[in-house]
């Protein structure tokens, strides 16, 4: 993936420059040749303020914001970076090591928007460990997928897990029932959404609703799920909630000895990409890694 990335050469700005771990992925970016960090000190001095805020009072007119207003936000270094983005200045932005996956989300649908067939924002993690690697979803946007979100988000997440990794995507939605050994609302929306993934996807392996044991572990799936191409397989993991998938991520980083990079905002025009606040140098290079895979 860093090979990749390095023969892209994307240029990923990187906008909160007073956090050492930023600084410290800056050089590292530079020295390895990962991406081409763009660095904005100061957007309220930058040459550049002026358009950046007409470009934020452009796409938010319609919902009350002022030519004042929209320079205020223009000098907040994740909308500008944001904007940076939407208007070539870069291909992608990492942000988030000091502020709110909110705040990152918001600037993000504000300066650059969603791509024309997405409906919603949402998160995937890649989750690694020596070669292997899996990706979850949705792990730090949505709480409460319906039908059709979760639907949306099996397919951005295996189109990303295709691009990270060049591996094809076998998707498990999951759930606590695995074919039919229970039934509830949430175990009837995850089935809804796996046939309409199937019906919308056929080229793409899928399965559902799986519990996790019969998406991962052969043993387990030859038991629960029988006859099931993806079972035992799965590498693209589509939790039915963010509580299920957020504790999931963290439970596999911690217990489980992966390194979980992201959130990995998905859904968006050009990729703006979340940090999590408790992340390292290495994380914020890696993650600037799959944005110039992204972009």
């Amino acid at each position: 993936m860093r090979q990749r990335a390095s023969a892209r050469r994307r240029r990923i700005v990187l906008p909160e420059v007073g956090d050492a771990r930023v600084q410290e992925a800056r050089t590292r970016l530079a020295a390895e040749r990962l991406v081409d960090p763009v660095w904005v000190e100061n957007p309220a001095a930058d040459e550049r303020l002026t358009q950046v805020a007409e470009h934020i009072y452009d796409r938010r007119k319609h919902k009350g914001v002022t030519a004042e207003s929209a320079v205020t936000l223009a000098k907040d270094p994740h909308y500008f970076a944001a904007s940076l983005v939407a208007l070539g200045f870069a291909d992608g932005c990492v942000a988030g090591s000091s502020a709110t996956t909110a705040h990152v989300v918001r600037a993000a649908i504000h300066c650059v928007g969603l791509a024309p067939t997405v409906a919603s924002v949402s998160s995937m993690f890649l989750m690694v460990r020596d070669t292997e690697a899996l990706s979850y979803a949705d792990c730090g946007v949505l709480p409460e997928p319906d039908t059709q979100q979760l639907t949306e988000i099996a397919e951005l997440t295996a189109e990303n897990h295709r691009r990270f990794t060049s591996a094809e995507p076998r998707v498990a939605f999951l759930s606590f029932s695995t074919k039919g050994s229970a039934d509830g609302d949430s175990v009837r929306k995850v089935r809804q959404a796996t046939e309409r993934f199937q019906r919308r996807n056929p080229s793409i392996p899928a399965d559902g609703e799986l519990q996790f044991d019969a998406a991962y572990v052969p043993e387990v799936a030859a038991r629960k799920a029988p006859g099931s191409e993806v079972a035992g397989r799965a590498n693209v993991l589509v939790f039915p909630d963010l509580d299920s998938g957020n504790l999931a991520y963290k439970i596999t980083e911690r217990l489980g000895g992966f390194q979980a990079f992201g959130p990995l905002l998905q859904g968006l025009r050009r990729p703006c990409l979340d940090l999590s606040r408790g992340c390292t140098a290495d994380d914020i290079v890696w993650v600037a890694a799959l944005a110039a895979l992204m972009a």
